[in-house]
């Protein structure tokens, strides 16, 4: 039955027969009717499968291949103590069991504070519902609603579940959070054509929506998971949260490596056991090394916090990341699909231009704050001559000042709001007394009120209004309404609504008689003109968007409401407006068509929510990073599927917020743009310590690669008679990734941003982390690690005799490379040694930290000595040639990158 009646086009169908298809009848149904449907049918509730698994959480920081290759170290660093002869490595393994362990307390902690401040904005209260059951008016949860209930409804209540209106009293209702259309929407009892669009289903209210004014009755078609809000939650949950691409890029990455590290210790071994008589332990001893080695263990951390201390900033600046990896994300999107309502506009109807007299005003200021000045001819006027039409907007008028303890400033129709601003602007405030209303209908179009001292004020469609006038306020005096004039108003009409204004006309006349019928105090009226008001674009926007095109980013509208209004508010903040297509038109199109158009065609407008799912879907097609803003439940599919969803905190629905990956505290659109180049510093940042990284990490596994081979060759004896005679330790290895690796690598993840971030494109769709010029300089940096680090060390294993002795120069010769290259790696991005304090702090602290390895007793715990000072000269000589070598090899590179064209990741100076 569910099934069925969710298929049934309940909008188009006249009242008798939806009482008769739902069993149910004016008088509602019996309680024990109810009690049987709930059972039927359950809670009338949306279900959200999703909970926070703080275990979840925790697991997965360790479903990574990096992370899987340590795991298999430690474990063969213990299991060595089962062959004859051998104690475990518990050093080694217990090391690489903190490190893992560290990482994962700290990706868990960032990763479940994200959720648990996305919780925390949850609205948790359930709406309470007014009933009819056995003829009698009844407030039950509205989770106990049913199909066939018949509810009442009132100005201000949340409407439980999806209904078919019975009858309506100037009933109004605001369905922005559900199909995006920023006005309010009046409701009668009348039948549509079955294929309206939502927004224009008249006859229907909805679930998650709320009633503006006036009040009706409606019966119960559709409750929980069957609604229109339930679809789309069943369709999010049908929706695989999808992974950002640099999420994608580090798994690869992780992959690459892990595949890597598995070939190079297979072909190490081989050559161990066939060419140099080593045997099988020594050969797993150089196995665990080489692992070791050529795992970045800090890589995760550094990512990590690097996109921790992102997230910070942007908290900083309104936007709360849900998930860690969205922050680089941010800054790889070449494309922003973005809803209208709240977030490029207020949200607030407000009063943009004024006819009367015969002219034409414009009054400036947004919002319900009545900050604003009138003018004529762009010359600021005082507002005596609007005060008729200002006075007659304010008093024929239900909307009120709210308390000051009230979230809203006002309660009541925002387009009533807007004319209550527009009066406060002038100083208007009414003073008189109403003593009788003749209010807004469907049918009527108009509302009229009368005041104590026989004066009537009208306001509607201008139309309507128009027809009953016989004069009109022109020049300060009152005059006939010749056709002419009838005809000027029209034409002036049709020129407000062509800028998408919601326009209104207002009348007025004295001597009336609050007695008197209906049509007798309507008639014969003074037209006193007309007001257009619009919900305008944020100040702010217009400058965000624009920035936003100037950084490659291309900006797309998708919103419900209708072509004239998204337009028109299209063209204020940048977009251009040709070609403009409603989602009747998206529909009509094919896959491929509509792949085609979206590379053209910059605002969509009455779309519904699965059309935006379908035009999301055309941009990805073509290989975009998207990035979907959005704060209504109909913008909830395409969050969810985008691959950066940011969603508003303020006018956000529950259901968006949890679909979003970013959530803006402000709704501030501009703020996308501050996350964007937050976002390519990020990615700017990872890059340099990924290189810093896995160049250095590239220098370890050459050096351990060759250096066994070469030892094995030259030195028989030497490496021999010792079975664990390696060219570096586990441990130092350790040291190395951990401490002088790990510091410089934290503190390269807060670089500053580099000068004209926004002024370059965005990196491509399809480049990794480790582009050509990434994979040069890796390879590189390892080659000149190993060609310099292994003379040294044979040099001072030939002039000692001892491997330790050149075990610890070659130590020591890589971790003052690796500081010396931090610095070298960020010179292309412009910046200074000391523009990063942290970096110098860091860079001190690994020399300093080094020191004590080797000047202190701890250097037992390493097997290192002391170096004396001839084989600090020995260093020296090898550090300036490595200096020489890997400045030449980045400013080579970079030199090469520019001749070709490609500037990411640098200024474009």
């Amino acid at each position: 039955m569910s099934e069925q009646r969710t298929e049934m086009p309940w909008h188009s169908r006249p009242v008798e027969d939806v009482f008769e298809a739902m069993d149910s009848g004016p008088d509602g149904l019996s309680e024990a009717e109810a009690s049987r449907r709930l059972e039927e049918y359950g809670p009338n509730e949306i279900r959200d499968d999703e909970e926070i698994s703080p275990l979840a959480i925790f697991v997965d920081q360790f479903r990574d291949v990096l992370i899987y290759l340590l795991i298999f170290a430690a474990l063969i660093s213990l299991a060595v103590g089962l062959l004859p002869g051998h104690e475990p490595e518990y050093v080694d393994a217990a090391l690489i069991a903190l490190i893992l362990l560290a990482n994962g307390i700290f990706g868990f902690v960032q990763d479940y504070q994200a959720e648990k401040s996305i919780e925390a904005l949850k609205d948790l209260s359930t709406p309470d519902a007014t009933v009819i059951r056995e003829g009698e008016r009844h407030v039950v949860d509205s989770t106990d609603v049913v199909p066939g209930d018949v509810i009442v409804i009132e100005g201000g209540d949340a409407i439980p579940a999806d209904a078919r209106l019975v009858e309506t009293a100037s009933l109004e209702t605001d369905e922005s959070a559900l199909t995006g259309e920023s006005a309010t929407v009046r409701k009668d009892s009348g039948p549509v054509e079955a294929d309206a669009p939502i927004a224009e289903r008249t006859g229907m209210v909805y679930m998650n929506t709320s009633a503006v004014r006036g009040r009706g009755r409606a019966v119960v078609t559709e409750t929980g998971m069957d609604t229109e809000v339930g679809a789309i939650a069943e369709q999010l949950s049908e929706t695989e949260d999808t992974q950002t691409p640099f999420q994608k890029e580090v798994d690869q990455l992780g992959r690459t490596i892990g595949l890597g590290i598995m070939a190079i210790i297979v072909f190490v071994g081989i050559i161990q056991l066939l060419f140099t008589g080593a045997g099988p332990i020594s050969t797993l001893l150089v196995a665990i090394t080489l692992a070791v080695a050529a795992v970045p263990e800090g890589l995760p951390a550094v990512v990590t916090l690097t996109l921790a201390l992102g997230s910070r900033r942007l908290l900083s600046k309104n936007a709360l990341v849900r998930r860690l990896p969205v922050v680089e994300s941010l800054g790889s999107v070449d494309v922003i699909l973005t809803d209208k309502t709240g977030t490029l506009t207020e949200d607030e109807m407000t009063v943009r231009r004024i006819y009367t007299n015969g002219h034409e005003y414009d009054v400036t200021g947004t919002g319900t704050t009545p900050t604003g000045e009138f003018e004529h001819d762009d010359e600021e006027i005082e507002p005596d001559p609007l005060e008729p039409i200002l006075r007659c907007g304010t008093i024929c008028n239900n909307a009120e000042r709210a308390p000051p303890d009230e979230d809203d400033p006002f309660f009541g129709d925002p387009t009533e709001v807007a004319l209550k601003v527009s009066a406060e602007k002038a100083g208007i405030e009414p003073t008189v007394e109403r003593v009788r209303e003749v209010p807004f209908s469907s049918a009527r179009k108009r509302m009229t009120v009368v005041t104590g001292d026989g004066a009537a004020y009208m306001k509607g469609a201008p139309e309507v209004v128009l027809e009953r006038c016989d004069r009109i306020r022109d020049g300060g005096e009152v005059v006939e309404l010749t056709d002419e004039r009838r005809q000027a108003i029209l034409d002036r009409n049709q020129s407000f609504a062509i800028d998408a204004l919601r326009v209104l006309g207002f009348a007025e006349q004295s001597g009336v008689d609050p007695e008197a019928d209906d049509d007798e105090i309507e008639d014969g009226m003074v037209f006193l003109g007309l007001q257009g008001m619009i919900d305008p674009a944020r100040e702010e926007v217009p400058d965000a968007v624009a920035d936003c095109r100037r950084a490659g980013i291309d900006v797309i509208m998708a919103t419900g409401d209708n072509r004239e209004t998204a337009t028109a508010i299209g063209e204020q903040v940048g977009f251009d407006p040709a070609g403009a297509m409603t989602g009747s038109e998206v529909e009509a199109l094919s896959e491929e068509e509509l792949s085609d158009a979206v590379e053209d065609v910059e605002i969509f407008a009455r779309m519904a929510p699965d059309q935006k799912v379908r035009v999301l879907e055309a941009v990805l097609s073509h290989g975009h990073n998207v990035a979907m803003t959005g704060d209504g439940v109909n913008d909830a599919p395409a969050l969810k599927r985008a691959d950066v969803g940011v969603s508003m905190g303020e006018r956000g629905t529950d259901v968006a917020q949890q679909s979003s990956d970013m959530v803006l505290l402000d709704d501030n659109f501009a703020s996308i743009r501050d996350a964007v180049a937050e976002g390519r510093g990020v990615f700017d940042n990872i890059r340099k310590f990924v290189n810093f990284l896995l160049s250095a990490n590239a220098g370890e596994v050459l050096a351990v690669f060759f250096g066994v081979l070469i030892g094995s060759t030259l030195f028989p004896d030497q490496f021999a008679s010792q079975s664990q005679a390696l060219i570096l330790t586990p441990v130092m290895l350790l040291w190395i990734n951990l401490v002088t690796d790990g510091l410089p690598a934290l503190a390269l993840g807060v670089d500053p941003k580099t000068d004209g971030i926004m002024e370059r494109p965005p990196r491509g769709a399809d480049e990794p982390v480790i582009n050509r010029h990434s994979l040069l300089l890796i390879l590189a940096f390892g080659l000149i690690y190993a060609g310099i680090g292994l003379p040294l060390f044979f040099h001072g294993l030939s002039v000692s005799g001892d491997l330790v002795v050149a075990q610890t120069l070659l130590f020591t010769f890589i971790v003052i490379g690796e500081i010396i290259q931090a610095q070298i790696l960020r010179w292309p991005y412009g910046l200074s040694l000391f523009s990063n304090t942290w970096l110098v702090g860091a860079l001190a602290s690994s020399i300093v930290l080094h020191l004590g390895v080797l000047y202190t007793p701890v250097n037992s715990f390493f097997d290192v000595v002391a170096l004396g000072w001839t084989h600090w000269l020995w260093m020296a000589v090898a550090i300036g040639a490595f200096t020489i070598l890997g400045t030449a090899l980045v400013l080579g590179l970079d030199r090469l990158d520019n001749s070709h064209g490609r500037t990411e990741g640098r200024s474009p100076s």
